[in-house]
Formats: C-alpha cells, sequence, structure tokens
C-alpha cells in the first residue's frame, strides 16, 4: 500500500504508523466531561470510507489525514491534518 506524504510524496505504508480515526481535540478549556470521554475512548470503527490519522515516522516525522475504503484499502487522497476552527 502506498500513502502519499504531503511533504515528502508517496511513500510504502512501511514509513507510517496508523494513529486511528481522525478527530479534532476538543477545546480544554471549554470541554465536558463528555466531550472529552468521546474524544478519548469512542470511536466508529466503520467499514467504507474513514478518515484516519498516520505518522510518517520514517521520513519528516508529521502528522497527516487520509481518507482510506477499508473494506479494500484504497487510500482515497492524504493531506495536512485538519485544525480545530
Amino acid at each position: 500500500m502506498i500513502l502519499t506524504c504531503p511533504w515528502c510524496g508517496p511513500r510504502n505504508i512501511g514509513e507510517f504508523a496508523w494513529l486511528g480515526e481522525s478527530r479534532v481535540r476538543p477545546d480544554p478549556e471549554n470541554a465536558t466531561p463528555e466531550q472529552w470521554r468521546a474524544y478519548l475512548y469512542l470511536r466508529e470503527n466503520r467499514a467504507g470510507v474513514v478518515s484516519e490519522s498516520w505518522l510518517h515516522r520514517a521520513g519528516c516525522r508529521r502528522v497527516l489525514d487520509a481518507r482510506r475504503d477499508t473494506r479494500t484499502n484504497e487510500v482515497l487522497d492524504t493531506s495536512p491534518p485538519r485544525r480545530a476552527s
């Protein structure tokens, strides 16, 4: 499987570490305990197209987002991580 790092270009999946589903971290100043619980522990784990975070551990060591179809392992696109707004 090939992932395209936004900074380094296409690379073998062996250079990356899977970090899980992409999520935006709650605001520490305003988050409720329920929001923290959902952020830390709850995952969808569904079949189909999912947004994931990956670490380019053997390259630039940056985190990137990837959209991947878990049924076929096809990587649809990659991008720098989204930011909380």
